[in-house]
């Protein structure tokens, strides 16, 4: 068995093995011609049933001909221009690359002694990351595995901070629709099932900085202890930005960590038509980015960055055997000082390898294509009378309504929108996603593939409304 270890010897049976792999995906990429094959689980899953994991093929060349069949020929695939559901991008070749060198060389991202070079790439580019934010010279961070370590992280730190003498006391401020892990975290620092105060949102859906002022202040009044603000840079359903500058000045007020979680609207780091979108994120105590969401990278590549790189001591454990502090002091750098995690990957590679290809600008530029894209396409629902759209995206992500005309119920309205999703998924055509907008059912189409066109997107409105209409007709055939 020793002849599957990478290493000097198998050399050539690696560079044939790995070949082999890229030319399967990239023949599969090359004739992909729906984002789905609209496979079900029931029909997959005796197929991965039916399979002895304690009987090998022993063939290289076997195995992906099964990998074939139970994963590669039905596996969703993000680089569709018809693939429209969640925060999944296309990913860009260097990125890719990336991924394959550091999963060869496998490198652990904890110690100086287990990464060398590694280490100083990852620091390069949070140093990167941290200007281009404009968070300062203290700034600092660390890769992370994705916006909820992130997000979890930050408010580990904000906690810290905040120095109050009974957890039950602390109080965060996020909008109604920030992303889950605000909760989950809280729950996740033993804080009270009270913690997470909702603040209101606006009709475009950022946050309401009276609304936030009120709560504030109120927190104040009953002798609790405010903790964070958690502002977002492009909420999962909407792409809407909170008024980053007003929020700012709030939480200067108040001496507040004021956190911005710009998982999704990181890409206007590198824009360059509308960075001025995220204006304000330069005052933020963290920050969350998601470089796997807008910066066009594999899962997973993503960060924490801080404005006082001494507030990272808070994740900070020292163990003889891996990091003792006789280290510090010999200025070793060892970025599990700052991590959450112990062994993790050197992720940081696949951005590296992006950057010295594409360079800055040739990001900016796709993300800046999917968000006129999305400008695109609220023009096309705006003047369809056949859909009703929340509102005019910030980022590239539109919520919207399908509502046929014969139909008055809203309940009605709701299970044909949701058999229009259940319909489409299953026919393979496209991948759409949905939400609750004021308890109503709709749908969301999150745009972060250049290659998609206003063609497909007019394409799959027709195909989303002739899907409802198709259940309206038959609901009433079933009920005459």
């Amino acid at each position: 068995m020793r002849s599957h270890l990478l290493n000097d010897a198998t050399a050539e049976q690696y560079r044939r093995s790995v070949t082999e792999g890229v030319e399967r995906v990239a023949a599969r990429i090359a004739t992909t011609d729906r984002p789905f094959t609209g496979v079900t689980v029931d029909a997959l899953t005796p197929r991965i049933d039916g399979i002895d994991l304690d009987r090998p093929l022993h063939d290289t060349a076997a195995v992906l001909d099964e990998l074939e069949d139970v994963y590669l020929r039905d596996a969703v695939y993000f680089h569709h221009p018809r693939y429209l559901a969640h925060l999944n991008c296309p990913v860009v070749i260097p990125a890719v690359l990336g991924e394959a060198v550091l999963s060869a060389v496998n490198s652990s991202l904890d110690t100086w002694d287990q990464s060398a070079g590694g280490t100083l790439i990852e620091r390069k580019l949070i140093d990167w990351t941290c200007a281009r934010i404009g968070l300062g010279p203290a700034a600092d961070g660390v890769f992370t595995s994705g916006g909820t370590q992130s997000n979890l992280q930050a408010l580990l730190l904000a906690r810290e901070e905040a120095k109050a003498e009974s957890f039950a006391d602390l109080r965060i401020f996020a909008s109604e629709v920030s992303h889950f892990s605000v909760n989950k975290s809280a729950k996740l620092l033993g804080l009270g099932p009270d913690a997470v105060v909702s603040v209101p949102v606006d009709r475009d859906k950022r946050m309401q900085t009276v609304a936030l002022a009120r709560e504030l202040e109120r927190c104040a009044k009953d002798g609790l202890v405010p903790m964070a603000v958690v502002a977002t840079g492009g909420t999962t359903d909407f792409g809407s930005i909170d008024p980053l500058p007003e929020i700012a000045e709030l939480c200067e007020q108040y001496g507040v960590w004021m956190h911005v979680d710009a998982a999704y609207g990181c890409g206007l780091l590198a824009s360059l038509k509308y960075r001025h979108r995220i204006d304000g994120i330069e005052r933020a105590d963290s920050v969350t980015v998601d470089y796997h969401k807008s910066f066009f990278q594999p899962v997973s590549s993503s960060a924490v960055l801080v404005r006082d790189a001494a507030t990272l001591r808070h994740a900070t454990y020292h163990a003889e055997y891996l990091n003792p502090r006789r280290m510090v002091q010999e200025r070793i750098p060892n970025q599990v000082d700052k991590s959450l995690q112990t062994t993790r990957r050197f992720d940081a590679l696949k951005l590296w390898m992006t950057l010295r290809v594409m360079g800055a600008d040739g990001i900016g530029e796709l993300f800046d294509e999917v968000c006129d894209l999305a400008a695109e396409g609220w023009k096309l629902l705006a003047a369809d009378p056949r859909f009703d759209v929340v509102v005019q995206p910030s980022l590239s992500t539109l919520v919207f309504r399908c509502i046929p005309a014969a139909v008055t119920d809203p309940a009605e309205i709701d299970r044909a929108n949701l058999y229009a999703r259940k319909a489409l998924f299953a026919s393979g055509d496209a991948v759409v996603a949905g939400t609750k907008v004021a308890g109503r059912h709709y749908l969301k189409f999150t745009l972060l593939n250049p290659e998609t066109t206003t063609a497909d997107i007019a394409a799959v409105l027709d195909l989303i409304a002739g899907h409802a209409e198709q259940y309206l007709g038959d609901s009433l055939d079933r009920a005459s």
